[in-house]
């Protein structure tokens, strides 16, 4: 009898010829917008705390003078002051920028301009509170000293140069200049003798105008 196996056929799979391929839609990466910068430092609350310490050094001197005071003044708490400053030095640094508004002294007749720096620095002691606090620190604080030294450094000692006769004396007679407008200050406004106090502007013009001429013009003794 013949052997008839049946024999199951093997499917062919025959690979599609046609492949779809999904057409998938890539949305772009959205634009996120620039987040305005916050300023490190907000104008508002540095000029608040710039004006409490100027006047509680004023009032209270350096050492007296806290940061916590100075923060309830501006209505701030006092960490700010900490964030912006750093240290009570950097705040008193910060905030005793003096500008001395020197005079030209070659606009004036050359025997005036002792008188006329007397007159300035008057002004200057009797308005500027900024200046009055800094000669204040000076006495006791080295920051305070380094900061006053700077400025009559940078303001007046080219102002000494306008009239000094020999260049090379320039900082001498620029610092004798400032025993006289220091002490000046620090007699009047500061120790307030009263002797000091009761001088009319008139009569220290007069008398401190001549000591200042001779420092800035005479002759080398």
């Amino acid at each position: 009898m013949p052997d008839r196996t049946r024999t199951t056929p093997t499917a062919s799979t025959t690979p599609t010829a046609s492949t779809t391929t999904a057409s998938t839609t890539t949305s772009p990466t959205p634009t996120t917008s620039p987040t305005p910068t916050t300023p490190r430092r907000s104008d508002a609350t540095r000029t608040a705390i710039l004006d409490a310490a100027r006047e509680r050094f004023a009032a209270d001197g350096y050492e007296r003078a806290t940061i916590r005071a100075i923060a309830k003044d501006a209505n701030i708490d006092p960490s700010m002051v900490m964030r912006y400053y750093g240290t009570k030095e950097g705040l008193f640094a910060a905030a005793v920028s003096v500008d001395l508004r020197m005079p030209d002294l070659t606009a004036l007749p050359r025997e005036e301009a002792g008188r006329g720096l007397v007159a300035h620095f008057l002004t200057q002691w009797e308005e500027n509170e900024v200046l009055t606090a800094l000669l204040r620190v000076g006495i006791t604080n080295k920051s305070g000293a380094e900061r006053m030294q700077g400025i009559f450094r940078e303001q007046v000692l080219p102002v000494a140069r306008q009239t000094c006769p020999d260049p090379e004396q320039v900082p001498t007679r620029a610092a004798l200049v400032a025993t006289q407008l220091l002490g000046l200050a620090l007699t009047r406004h500061v120790l307030r003798i009263p002797a000091a106090e009761q001088l009319s502007r008139g009569e220290i013009e007069a008398w401190l105008g001549p000591t200042i001429q001779r420092y800035l013009t005479a002759p080398s003794p």
